[in-house]
């Protein structure tokens, strides 16, 4: 059993493809296609946001798991923490939004503030902004460099404290990321549309994240284990990634139409306003949406089977992650670029192929960097002999 992981050639020759890939298709939306400056941006914070969410969901699965002592997750546990000991990335692919801030936030002109905008003006200032995302990024990166610190010290050290460190890092990045999650979903995300406002955004874009990052480990792990890699993670640790695949996209759907027949029943216009201008100009894709991060895992995963097949979890694992991809794009395009960014150009294809290489790069760069599965875990030989009750 092989537990520890090389870049091959052939993985840095598809990813470097993938990287010329992105960055040529941008170049070529830049000369032929028709763009904006807020596109650009949109771009930018599309695709940050991405990566930077994925590191946190994968963090927090990590952290859920060693709180709860859980033992069937401890097989996957390092390519969870591959994904969000990359928060780095993120916080790179992200930051650069603040010098767009013009191009991407209405309420950043001050000089054109109405009364609704002003009276935001407490929370919605760009100072406070930047401290805030000064504090979100330090907080989550110190937080996973602790976590994957202690868990590869696991693999020369069979000291428990080390195990009980680590428990109460995680217990702390919980704490953190509940708060955090719904906080800078505001300012990143839910600010595009600063007249509008819904008090289960933040609930709804981490649990869209978290669903998110279910799919991408089981997309790495499938890949891995063709690869030749993981051989002792069986059917039953992926029907039970596929549990959580097939249980969240629900609780996803579930506040989808909550947030929207609230906001559809009780008619005000500063609330509807978000919608309609989905429903109006995005009209396909808004629809779309909900068939992928809904309809398509709902059925494609609701027999016990099909979340053991190992190609019908990897081909709904993709579709869904470009589900919530979408979800991502609807978010940002309507406020930013309005109508004219009705549709999926190169510049989106080209930004996220390009931003997905490099993410990928460093995550197999992670994977390298320590023993597949944690040596010295308390529940190792739990994780292995591992089976689900029928």
């Amino acid at each position: 059993m092989d537990n520890q992981f090389v870049i091959t050639k052939n993985i840095k020759t598809v990813l470097t493809v993938g990287v010329i890939t992105g960055v040529l298709l941008i170049v070529l939306g830049l000369i032929f296609g028709s763009w904006t400056e807020e596109r650009i941006w949109a771009n930018i914070l599309l695709n940050g946001f991405l990566v930077i969410s994925l590191s946190l969901g994968a963090v927090f699965f990590v952290a859920v798991h060693l709180i709860a002592e859980s033992g069937w997750q401890t097989t996957v546990q390092r390519i969870a923490e591959a994904i969000g000991s990359n928060i780095w990335l993120g916080a790179l692919m992200i930051v650069p939004i603040v010098f767009g801030v013009h191009s991407l936030y209405h309420w950043s002109h001050t000089e054109h503030l109405d009364s609704v905008l002003q009276l935001k003006q407490g929370y919605l200032n760009l100072p406070f902004f930047i401290l805030r995302m000064i504090i979100y990024i330090a907080g989550w990166t110190f937080l996973i460099y602790k976590i994957r610190q202690l868990s590869l010290k696991s693999d020369s050290s069979s000291d428990l404290k080390v195990f009980y460190k680590l428990r109460t890092y995680s217990a702390l990045f919980v704490v953190f990321i509940a708060i955090t999650s719904s906080t800078s979903a505001w300012d990143w995300l839910m600010s595009i549309d600063a007249h509008w406002f819904s008090t289960l955004y933040g609930w709804y874009t981490f649990i869209g994240l978290f669903v998110n990052t279910i799919a991408v480990i089981i997309i790495l792990v499938i890949v891995l284990q063709k690869l030749g890699y993981l051989n002792y993670i069986n059917d039953e640790h992926l029907h039970d990634l596929g549990k959580y695949l097939f249980g969240f996209s629900i609780f996803w759907a579930y506040l989808w139409i909550s947030q929207y027949l609230l906001i559809w029943y009780s008619n005000i216009p500063e609330e509807t306003v978000y919608y309609v201008e989905r429903i109006t100009n995005f009209r396909v894709l808004f629809y779309v949406n909900v068939v992928i991060c809904f309809v398509v895992p709902f059925f494609a995963l609701m027999s016990r089977g099909n979340k053991r097949k190992v190609s019908w979890l990897l081909y709904t694992s993709i579709i869904v992650f470009c589900g919530h991809w979408l979800d991502l794009f609807l978010a940002i395009m309507p406020g930013t670029t309005g109508d004219a960014g009705a549709g999926i150009s190169v510049l989106e294809i080209g930004f996220t192929i390009l931003y997905i290489s490099l993410f990928c790069f460093a995550i197999f760069k992670s994977l390298t960097k320590g023993s597949l599965v944690p040596q010295n875990h308390p529940y190792y030989k739990e994780s292995f002999d591992y089976e689900n009750i029928k």
